[in-house]
């Protein structure tokens, strides 16, 4: 501990605290924002409720633990399927509260039995492939948003050259930065390929200033009522689609807890509990859903500041969380964001949605699963095939389960069900926020 800079419940001075919190709020800012715009739900909306998740989190966890919370990319393609004209995202949010429920009842059931069961039903060669699910079921969705614009008056969409080689210079700067950086900047390569694409937008002209003029210097977020157009066979369509991605986020969830730990010196599945930490992430989760934000999840971002900064200090987390919560009323601020061309954000996904495919694959490496053993092979194949391929299990005419959340629940069965099963391998971190 000699080499910490503020341990976990040291205070900074007063300036240290302004500067090292911007700090971190600015590392988590990029994939913060970038969800809700994949999805159309409010940017101002996500900052605001990742501040208040982020408190939540810590009074929960008795401030011992320095994770900040912010939107979990587990949930986009669940989301998109509220938000795509289909149905109102207000029954999305009605989605979201119930996989905070879940996540309240695992924490309860951890609270009284222990948590080495969940390390069991979650063993890496069923979340490894279902985090690839995740990331590769997005990929015609980024491809799509770099390349192509909508035609005016018609639901087509054409090829745009300009706005591609916007999303490229995103794309090459976001890589550039997270191969050839060092630093806190390392932490940061979503937000600097937004900002150098968006610098980039304007100078080609694909960039309207026209909204960030009407905005008002301050302004109160898009806040969003769930259920107000309450359907009960749309939203039961949206819970079954939501509620068994918690496969995935919880596991994510403990892996990020093991490599926080690690780098703070401290056990946070003993103390304060596996069980108050899944407890301040679904709460953080309902409370969020409850004005129209995301679902929340730990960041690797987080961690990565931590280890680059050697600043531990929950006082630094909490003022993130604090300018966040301010930054959402700007207006102006939230205008800007709004203007960010898509194919800025297509060039962006690219790279993020390939690296959560790829931390499946690497949770597997680390996991050594052995896919020379038939049952590993089995398991994987059949996640991969029925998540990727959009395999759907009908319940009703108008009810069905789909995509990775089919392909999640299979890969549990399946775990549990063939013979030769040995003990699980404790989840690894991974990023799929």
């Amino acid at each position: 501990m000699s080499n910490t800079v503020l341990d976990v419940n040291e205070k900074p001075s007063g300036g240290q605290l302004i500067t090292l919190s911007f700090q971190h709020m600015f590392a988590m800012f990029g994939s913060t924002i970038l969800v809700p715009q994949l999805v159309g739900l409010s940017p101002a909306i996500a900052l605001l409720t990742s501040g208040i998740a982020t408190i939540i989190f810590l009074l929960i966890t008795k401030f011992q633990v320095p994770a900040y919370l912010g939107s979990s990319f587990a949930f986009i393609a669940p989301i998109i399927i509220a938000t795509n004209g289909k149905t109102d995202p207000g029954n999305a949010m009605i989605g979201a509260m119930f996989v905070g429920l879940v996540y309240g009842i695992v924490s309860l059931i951890i609270w009284k039995s222990g948590y080495k069961w969940i390390m069991k039903l979650l063993p890496a060669i069923v979340v490894g492939p279902v985090i690839m699910v995740i990331g590769l079921g997005l990929a015609g969705t980024a491809v799509d948003m770099a390349m192509n614009i909508p035609v005016e008056g018609t639901d087509l969409k054409e090829y745009s050259f300009l706005h591609f080689s916007a999303a490229l210079v995103t794309l090459f700067t976001a890589i550039f930065c997270t191969i050839y950086f060092k630093n806190i900047l390392s932490t940061m390569p979503i937000l600097i390929g937004l900002v150098v694409g968006y610098i980039y937008s304007i100078i080609i002209g694909i960039v309207s200033f026209e909204p960030i003029k009407e905005a008002n210097l301050f302004a109160l977020p898009d806040f969003l009522i769930p259920g107000v157009h309450y359907e009960f066979v749309v939203t039961s369509k949206i819970l079954l689609v939501m509620v068994p991605i918690v496969i995935v986020t919880i596991s994510e969830h403990i892996g990020h807890q093991l490599v926080l730990g690690k780098v703070v010196n401290r056990d946070y599945i003993k103390e304060p509990g596996l069980h108050r930490s899944l407890l301040g992430d679904g709460l953080g989760t309902f409370v969020s859903a409850l004005i129209g934000g995301p679902p929340k999840t730990t960041y690797g971002e987080n961690i990565g500041v931590l280890a680059i900064t050697r600043v531990y200090s929950v006082y630094v987390i909490m003022g993130a969380a604090v300018i966040a919560i301010l930054l959402s009323f700007f207006g102006k601020a939230m205008a800007v964001i709004a203007t960010i061309p898509t194919s800025v954000l297509g060039g962006v996904s690219i790279l993020l949605f390939g690296i959560i495919a790829a931390s499946g694959l690497r949770m597997l490496v680390e996991a050594n699963v052995d896919f020379g053993n038939s049952r590993n092979l089995v398991i994987a194949s059949v996640i991969l095939v029925i998540g990727i391929g959009g395999a759907k299990f009908i319940v009703s005419e108008s009810l069905s389960i789909e995509g990775m959340a089919l392909a999640a629940i299979i890969g549990v069965i399946l775990n549990l069900v063939l013979p030769g099963r040995k003990e699980a391998e404790t989840p690894n971190l991974n990023t799929t926020e």
